[in-house]
């Protein structure tokens, strides 16, 4: 029996990470997408190949569409039809009040997590309607609960960002579903990962909102990749068009 393949964009480091070594120990191929740490990617790369998983590292700008055509024929290529996508990649930019960001902070981050979200779920949708023999295929969007919070004093570009993704999961859930393919997004909330200090430029973040937080601190990786896990799986058989949350209570 063949194995299921996934790609996850944005897969080499924190949520995307966890969600790449995760599917591989049950049983994915999956495909690593980065955009410039090549070392991260195949220390993943090696961890879902020590899970048993044939697996492979693709570098690509997924805010491009050029790139984003490369990495979804380069992971068919070398590892058969798509049956999965997790359409991860995302970035935040510097924290700070909207009136004082930079034009192009703003513009990075829609360039990313709107437009190269959707440029994404269109070849996404292209990969898995294509395979169209394959059992269980499904897409998950990766939202944030920025998108019901508003993210204020912080994010509110990011947070915008994140309710476009919600509004494309439900329109890409209604119109796929018949095609027997399931489309949901999983939206984390505070979760410990190098994103605070790399993209917000705020590494002490997770200790300042954490007491916040009703369960009174951040999630891991693993449990926001538990939840994307379910929601690819044949136990999410009749889970469509839903924006599951991952936020601690928030």
């Amino acid at each position: 029996m063949s194995r299921p393949v996934l790609l996850v964009t944005g897969g080499s480091r924190g949520i995307g990470a966890a969600i790449c070594i995760m599917a591989a120990q049950r049983g994915y191929d999956v495909a690593v997408n980065y955009q410039a740490n090549g070392d991260a990617a195949a220390k993943v790369v090696a961890a879902c190949e020590a899970a048993g998983a044939r697996a492979v590292a693709l570098q690509g700008d997924m805010s491009q569409q050029p790139d984003i055509a490369c990495v979804f024929t380069q992971a068919q290529a070398a590892l058969g039809p798509l049956t999965h996508v997790v359409n991860n990649a995302g970035i935040t930019g510097p924290a700070s009040k909207l009136a004082d960001a930079d034009p192009q902070t703003i513009r990075t981050c829609i360039d990313v997590n709107v437009t190269g979200a959707i440029l994404v779920a269109r070849e996404a949708t292209r990969a898995l309607l294509a395979n169209d023999a394959a059992k269980g295929r499904a897409i998950v969007n990766i939202s944030s609960i920025a998108a019901g919070l508003g993210s204020p004093d912080e994010f509110v570009w990011y947070a915008a960002s994140k309710g476009a993704i919600d509004s494309l999961t439900l329109g890409m859930a209604k119109e796929l579903a018949p095609s027997g393919i399931r489309v949901n997004a999983v939206a984390p909330g505070m979760t410990e990962t190098e994103i605070h200090a790399l993209s917000s430029g705020e590494p002490g973040r997770v200790a300042r909102i954490a007491p916040t937080i009703p369960i009174k601190r951040a999630a891991q990786p693993e449990e926001v990749a538990e939840v994307v896990l379910f929601a690819l799986s044949d136990a999410a058989s009749y889970v469509v068009g839903s924006i599951l949350r991952v936020g601690g209570g928030r």
